[in-house]
């Protein structure tokens, strides 16, 4: 496998942090040298956060340049507006249909686009994943990550298997099962 760069932006306690951190142990549990950056922002007032994970046989800097991304893991609609010229062409989004409005939006100082998925798809190979109805489905709105997480799998690659096998070891205890179910929903099975 050639070096894969991913993008996992969202808004604080999405998951963000996690996601990019569950990413970065499989592929280093599959062997390939990992490099990890995490932005945070506002991150704890619903900012953003953005997380780059680097993966390949060496890989020399944590941060993705812009116009280099292989994947842009967004769980919220306009940040994957937002950094979605860190995209390669050819590059794929797997994106939350969920809206946060910003404080500049909250405030009357801006207003929220309209049309983002539109958008976006008219540039890019959009996936759409509603995690927010699934992870209720299952019971626990916190483990939307997993969900989009479990998506945006079937597109990074790696098996089933090591996927889970990394979020057994990277969950708190108590929350392993749910975040399994999460993930292999957003897997498809």
């Amino acid at each position: 496998m050639k070096e894969m760069n991913i993008m996992v932006v969202g808004v604080g306690g999405q998951g963000t942090l996690l996601t990019s951190r569950i990413i970065g142990k499989t592929a280093l549990s599959c062997g390939f040298d990992v490099k990890l950056s995490e932005v945070h922002g506002m991150a704890q007032r619903g900012g953003s956060v953005v997380t780059f994970v680097r993966f390949g046989e060496k890989v020399r800097e944590p941060v993705v340049e812009e116009g280099n991304a292989d994947i842009l893991i967004s769980f919220e609609q306009l940040e994957a507006l937002r950094y979605s010229h860190f995209l390669k062409k050819g590059g794929k989004i797997i994106v939350n249909d969920c809206k946060i409005e910003p404080m500049t939006v909250v405030t009357g100082a801006a207003e929220y686009p309209e049309n983002i998925i539109e958008t976006l798809k008219e540039k890019h190979d959009v996936t759409v994943i509603d995690g927010i109805s699934a992870a209720k489905e299952l019971g626990n709105p916190k483990v939307l990550n997993s969900v989009v997480l479990g998506a945006a799998a079937r597109k990074i690659g790696f098996t089933k298997e090591e996927w889970i096998s990394v979020i057994e070891k990277t969950v708190p205890v108590k929350t392993v099962d749910i975040n399994v179910k999460a993930f292999l929903k957003g897997y498809g099975e």
